[in-house]
């Protein structure tokens, strides 16, 4: 037996074709490590494999039961995606940090807002924002081509400015009410 039982199973068919045919299967037979052009299964023997292995799998019962069985795929009929199952996979795997810079960036400025509030001081927020912007500019330089960059960047003193501002409302907000001044009653004795 060799070493890919694709090979093998593609071996004893030419085999056993040239049986049918009334050549001798022997007769050109070469070592076993080499491989021959007649030895290697055609494009469609491929497909054949596949298909059978596919068929089988089904009458085993291997693709009952799984997740979205009988559902239509969720996001196909918007528009043409040649790359939506990869979108889908880094969403619902919740992936960071894959993808193009483009992409990646578009998903940094959606959060950005959110980010900027966990946040405790402002040199962190001014740090975060300068950041931010680096690498949308590094981004828009590079030549590797892929989706354009389309991300604006952040004006840094108007996002500190504005992180004072929710900052201070939200102290504000969860600071507790003022207690009202006690008054003591004076009890006249008669």
């Amino acid at each position: 037996m060799g070493e890919d039982p694709r090979l093998d199973a593609a071996r004893y068919r030419v085999d056993k074709l040239r049986r049918e045919l009334g050549e001798d299967p022997d007769a050109d037979q070469k070592p076993a490590n080499e491989t021959t052009d007649a030895a290697a299964p055609t494009a469609h023997e491929r497909a054949l494999y596949v298909e059978t292995a596919i068929q089988q799998a089904i009458r085993r019962g291997d693709f009952d039961d799984l997740p979205g069985y009988g559902k239509p795929l969720e996001g196909l009929g918007e528009s043409h995606d040649p790359d939506w199952w990869i979108r889908r996979k880094i969403q619902t795997e919740k992936l960071t940090g894959l993808g193009p810079a483009a992409l990646t960036l578009r998903t940094k400025h959606a959060e950005f807002a959110e980010r900027l509030d966990t946040l405790a001081r402002e040199g962190d927020v001014r740090e975060y924002v300068e950041d931010f912007n680096r690498r949308v500019i590094e981004a828009r330089r590079q030549l590797q081509g892929g989706p354009p960059v389309v991300t604006p960047t952040h004006d840094v003193e108007a996002d500190v400015t504005a992180w004072r501002e929710c900052r201070a409302a939200r102290l504000a907000a969860s600071a507790p009410p003022p207690e009202p001044p006690r008054t003591r009653r004076w009890f006249r004795r008669r």
